[in-house]
């Protein structure tokens, strides 16, 4: 991995190179990159213990992963790709006019983006303390001194090239060795069936209400999250992120349903662990021989770092680009296209994922509860973002002060129901998600429509990404949105 990262710095000579693999991924290695940064430890470690609890429904958390990249592909990434964009933020800007909201949304993806990477990260020490035996903090800073490493090295370009070789894997390793091994020595699926009650191989038996929550957070979160952006944002033109997404969606329904499969067939070989989460390490340490024993343990770390990775270079681009760049403006202008300017932006992106790398090792070092921590970073990303985020894309009557109203009362539903009522209950989106959406509509019909001039720079880069200044590294230059106070324009054809 970090020779990869070592190679994968002779590539990455401008910013566009080094955030986004210069925009030029083609169908193979974007289906591969963008599967491999979904499918992380939750949905290999964590899909077998659900498994290893529900039974097949267990799949749903990680289906409902796949359901929400098939979406993303299908519907928005020709969009997406087209909009030259690097960050969320830059998206919300274009379409409602610079302003507050770039700032607010900045924060929220920072803090969502920021805890993926901790409790990714957290993970190294489950698979080390297998493999070498090592104590949890030395086993966490030698996995996060790896992803540092290589990501720091050569960015978007040396993650994507050792995103790669963790799909190869990360296939072999659970979907071609574990599982066929895991089935065979549980006595197939006829002993399966006949040992297990009959909910574990319902496709509802872990519950409606679940079903709906995994839904709302993962699917929504799918389509609004800046580490899945940044992926599409590499691919090299609408077709490919369509097309590449679509496969790789559909891996993602694949790598569920064998997840699942493998903690179910856990349950007949050792139905009474503690922890369903031991589900995986249990099989691999008593059914694998040495050398597959490697390759499975190799396959989790592999899905644990691609995630780690991932959410690690979407941090500190939100960081430089929705954040800095708002406190420390350009006072030149420079677009930052030349030589040495694009230099100077590949050592800032460089710094910060440095920067950010060693406090999301030290935050992981010193964490415990994880599982709450990603629900509070899913919840609000999805209470917040998701109705400003696809209200722009989709209702061109969606104004700034409308998605303000609509990220600031999502927001405050989430973290007052997850006060009241604990961060695992499902309540805090269920009802963060009608209120953020209402405020949204309400706020904007009071007041006045987003400036035209706006929604005509919005429609010509959605139209056409190839527009003057649509591949720089900043947001591109677009009016403020109006004040309510700012008199009106006439009406525009």
């Amino acid at each position: 991995m970090l020779a990869i990262g070592w190679w994968g710095m002779r590539r990455s000579a401008t910013a566009g190179d080094f955030l986004v693999a210069g925009r030029r991924l083609g169908p193979a290695m974007y289906s591969g990159t963008m599967a491999a940064v979904v499918l992380g430890g939750a949905s290999t470690i964590g899909g077998v213990g659900l498994g290893y609890r529900y039974g097949l429904s267990g799949a749903w958390m990680v289906f409902a992963i796949g359901l929400g990249l098939l979406a993303l592909s299908l519907v928005f990434s020709a969009r997406i790709s087209r909009l030259k964009v690097y960050t969320v933020g830059e998206m919300l800007d274009l379409r409602y006019g610079r302003g507050p909201l770039g700032a607010f949304s900045g924060v929220v993806m920072w803090a969502y983006t920021l805890m993926l990477a901790v409790t990714s990260t957290i993970a190294y020490a489950t698979i080390f303390g297998v493999v070498l035996g090592l104590d949890r903090t030395p086993a966490i800073v030698l996995g996060g001194v790896v992803v540092v490493g290589y990501s720091t090295l050569g960015g978007m370009w040396s993650i994507t090239l050792t995103d790669l070789v963790q799909f190869v894997v990360k296939t072999v390793g659970v979907l071609l060795v574990l599982l066929p091994v895991a089935v065979v020595k549980a006595g197939g699926f006829a002993r399966m069936e006949a040992d297990l009650p009959d909910g574990f191989f319902s496709p509802t038996g872990i519950g409606a209400r679940t079903v709906l929550t995994y839904v709302l957070v993962y699917s929504f979160g799918m389509l609004i999250g800046q580490d899945i952006w940044q992926r599409v944002l590499t691919a090299r033109d609408a077709r490919t992120a369509r097309a590449g997404g679509t496969v790789a969606g559909t891996y993602c329904l694949l790598y569920a349903l064998g997840g699942a499969v493998i903690g179910t067939a856990a349950r007949v070989l050792h139905p009474h662990l503690g922890n369903p989460d031991d589900a995986f390490v249990t099989l691999v340490r008593d059914l694998l021989p040495t050398g597959a024993r490697g390759l499975v343990l190799a396959a989790a770390l592999s899905a644990v770092m691609s995630t780690s990775s991932g959410a690690l270079i979407a941090c500190a681009t939100v960081v430089n680009h929705d954040l800095r760049a708002r406190l420390r403006p350009r006072a030149d202008g420079n677009t930052g296209t030349g030589r040495s300017a694009g230099a100077d932006e590949v050592r800032g992106n460089r710094l910060a994922i440095l920067v950010l790398g060693a406090l999301v090792t030290g935050v992981a070092v010193v964490l415990g509860g994880v599982v709450e921590a990603l629900t509070v970073a899913y919840d609000l990303l999805v209470g917040g973002l998701l109705v400003p985020v696809l209200g722009g894309l989709l209702w061109r009557r969606g104004t700034a002060t409308g998605a303000l109203a609509a990220l600031g009362v999502g927001s405050a539903t989430v973290v007052t129901l997850m006060a009241l009522l604990g961060v695992q209950a499902d309540e805090p989106v269920l009802y963060g998600l009608p209120a953020s959406l209402a405020a949204y509509v309400a706020v904007s019909l009071a007041g006045r429509p987003t400036d035209p001039a706006v929604l005509a720079a919005w429609r010509a880069r959605a139209a056409d990404g190839d527009a003057p200044g649509a591949d720089g590294p900043h947001a591109p230059a677009v009016p403020a949105a109006r004040s309510a106070t700012a008199p009106r324009k006439a009406p525009q054809a």
